[in-house]
C-alpha cells in the first residue's frame, strides 16, 4: 500500500512547474475563446443569411441599432417604415437580430400561424409571471386557453360593469379637489390604481382599497418590472442570468418580483381560506358573481385535471399584469386623446349624457349604445396601442406575399405602432379621425388594426379590457372636461406596455351640466 502511494507521488507529472501549469491553463483558455469566437462568427453569418433579402437602416458596426435607442424608438421606426416597406431587420450587437414587421399583410401571415413567443424576450418575464398563458406554447398553452376561455364569457363579464363603475367613481372623486388647484394631473398613476382596484374586485372579488389607502407599492413594482424586463432585452450582456442577477438591475428585479408575488399570494390565500369553509363559501357565492379565480380553481380538462398550484399562481400573475397594466395604458392614452381633440371629446360627452341621463353608473346595455365614443376609443388605440410590439420565433419557414422568405428559427417583431400608421392602408395616419371605424369604412385590411393581436393567440381578455375602457372613459367625460398640458407633452416609451417617460398630463375642469 505504501509503495503504491509512493509510486503515484513520484510520477513525473507531480514535478510539473507552476509555469507549465499556467501555460496549460492559458492554452486551454485560448482554445475555449477561439471556439466561442468561431461559434459567434457562425451565428453572425447565419443571421446575415437569414435577413439578407430584407434591407434595413444602417447600424453601428459593433452595437448594431442599440446606439439609436434614445427614447424616440417608435417615431424613428415609423420613419424607417417609409424607407423600407413591409419589414426591416434590427440588430442588437452582431449576434442577435429580429425582423420588424410594419405591414398588415406580413402581420396576417405571422398571426395566422401558432409560432411560439420569442424565448429571449418572453423568458425574461417568467421569474415574474411564471409560465402562464402569455408565455406558454404548444399543447400546454392550448389546454390553459381552453380552461380559461369560460372566464371571459359575457355572462361572467356582465356584473363587472357596476364594479368598474364603482372603481372609476372613486378615482373621479379623488380628482374633484384637484380641479381648483390649477395644476395638471398625471393620469397614468391614478388610472393604474383604478385599473388595479377594478381587476381585484372583478376577477378576484378582493377589496384592496388601493385608491383610498394610496397603497401603490404593487403599482410601482409592476412599473419597475416592466421597465427592467424591457431594459434587459435591449442590453446584450444582461441576457446572461449570472451577469444580470449580480447586477444592480437584477437586484431591483428580484425585489420587485417579491412584492408582486406577495400581492398574488395574498389574493390566492384569501380565496383558499374561504374554500376551507364550504358553508361560508356557499354564502359568498350566493351574494356575488363567479369570478376569474373561481373559474381557475374549478377548471378541469376532459381528464378531470385542474391547474396545479404553480399554474394557478402563474395565471393569476399573468392576468394581474395584463388585465391591469395594459388596460391602464389604454385608458390613459384615450383620455389624453380626448384632451388633445376637444371637438371629439364634446361629441362623446353629448352621446354619453344622452345614454346616462342622471345616472353616474354604467350598465351592461349602455355599452352597445356608445357608438361614437367607441370609435374614438378605437382611434386612440390605433395611435397609441397599449402593447406596442409582440414577438414570435418561427418554428417553420415562412414565405410572405411579396416572395421573400424567412427560415425556421428566425425572430420576428410585429410593431403595432407602425402597422397602425402604415400609409399604404391608412390615409393621413397621424390625423385623429374616429370615422375610420364607422360602418361605412369597414373595408380596411383585416390586420391593419390589431391592438389586441389576432389569430389563435389574440388577447383572451380583450372584451374585458374594452368594457373597462368604455366605462371609465364615459364616466370621466360625464363629470370632467379634459384639457391638454401643452407645456408637458408625453414622451412615448415602448416598454412591455406603451408609457410616457414623463407621465401623461392633463388639466381637469368640471364639465358643464348644460
Amino acid at each position: 500500500m505504501a509503495s503504491s502511494l509512493w509510486k503515484i507521488l513520484s510520477f513525473p507529472w507531480i514535478s510539473v512547474t507552476l509555469y507549465q501549469i499556467l501555460q496549460l491553463v492559458f492554452l486551454l483558455s485560448l482554445a475555449l475563446l477561439l471556439q466561442k469566437l468561431i461559434t459567434l462568427y457562425k451565428r453572425w453569418r447565419k443571421l446575415e443569411a437569414t435577413y439578407q433579402s430584407f434591407p434595413g437602416p444602417p447600424g453601428h458596426w459593433l452595437f448594431g441599432h442599440v446606439t439609436q435607442r434614445d427614447g424616440k424608438d417608435l417615431d424613428r421606426e415609423v420613419a424607417w417604415a417609409e424607407q423600407y416597406p413591409n419589414a426591416f431587420p434590427m440588430w442588437v450587437g452582431n449576434f442577435f437580430a429580429n425582423l420588424v414587421i410594419i405591414h398588415p399583410e406580413y402581420a396576417k401571415a405571422i398571426l395566422g400561424r401558432s409560432d411560439p413567443k420569442t424565448p429571449i424576450a418572453y423568458n425574461f418575464l417568467v421569474p415574474w409571471i411564471g409560465n402562464g398563458l402569455l408565455v406558454l406554447s404548444g399543447e400546454t398553452w392550448f389546454q390553459h386557453r381552453r380552461l380559461l376561455t369560460s372566464g371571459f364569457h359575457y355572462d361572467v363579464l356582465k356584473p363587472y360593469i357596476k364594479l368598474i363603475s364603482d372603481s372609476t367613481n372613486i378615482m373621479l372623486g379623488n380628482w374633484e379637489p384637484l380641479c381648483s388647484k390649477g395644476q395638471s394631473v398625471e393620469l397614468f398613476q391614478h388610472v393604474s390604481l383604478m385599473a388595479l382596484d377594478s381587476i381585484m374586485k372583478c376577477a378576484f372579488s378582493y377589496k384592496s382599497n388601493c385608491q383610498t389607502d394610496k397603497d401603490d407599492t404593487y403599482i410601482r413594482a409592476v412599473y419597475d418590472l416592466s421597465f427592467l424586463t424591457h431594459h434587459r432585452t435591449r442590453t446584450f450582456p444582461y441576457h446572461s442570468d449570472l451577469i444580470y442577477y449580480l447586477s444592480p438591475h437584477g437586484f431591483r428585479f428580484r425585489k420587485a418580483c417579491k412584492i408582486a408575488h406577495q400581492h398574488t399570494d395574498n389574493v390566492i390565500a384569501q380565496r383558499k381560506k374561504l374554500l376551507e369553509n364550504r358553508e361560508e363559501m356557499d354564502k359568498v357565492k350566493q351574494k356575488r358573481h363567479p369570478d376569474f379565480l373561481d373559474i381557475l380553481l374549478c377548471a378541469k380538462d376532459e381528464k378531470g385535471q385542474g391547474l396545479s398550484d404553480e399554474d394557478l399562481r402563474a395565471e393569476v400573475d399573468t392576468f394581474m399584469f395584463e388585465g391591469h397594466d395594459t388596460t391602464a395604458s389604454g385608458i390613459s392614452w384615450i383620455l389624453y386623446c380626448m384632451a388633445k381633440y376637444p371637438e371629439h371629446q364634446q361629441k362623446c360627452r353629448e352621446e354619453i349624457r344622452e345614454i346616462l341621463g342622471k345616472r353616474d353608473t354604467m350598465e351592461w346595455d349602455d355599452l352597445s349604445k356608445m357608438s361614437y365614443t367607441t370609435m374614438c376609443i378605437k382611434e386612440s388605440l390605433r395611435l397609441y396601442p397599449p402593447v406596442p410590439v409582440i414577438s414570435r420565433e418561427l418554428d417553420k419557414p415562412i414565405t410572405f406575399y411579396d416572395g421573400r422568405s424567412l427560415p425556421a428559427g428566425a425572430v420576428v417583431t410585429l410593431n403595432m405602432y407602425c402597422i397602425h400608421r402604415n400609409t399604404s392602408v391608412w390615409k393621413d395616419p397621424e390625423v385623429f379621425d374616429p370615422l375610420r371605424f364607422s360602418p361605412e369604412n369597414s373595408n380596411k385590411h383585416s390586420h391593419a388594426y390589431i391592438p389586441f393581436a389576432a389569430g389563435s393567440r389574440n388577447c383572451i381578455g380583450q372584451n374585458f379590457a374594452m368594457n373597462e375602457m368604455k366605462v371609465s372613459v364615459a364616466l370621466t367625460l360625464n363629470r370632467f372636461e379634459l384639457l391638454p398640458d401643452l407645456s408637458n407633452p408625453p414622451l412615448i416609451v415602448p416598454q412591455l406596455v406603451l408609457r410616457s417617460k414623463n407621465g401623461i398630463h392633463v388639466y381637469l375642469k368640471k364639465a358643464s351640466q348644460k
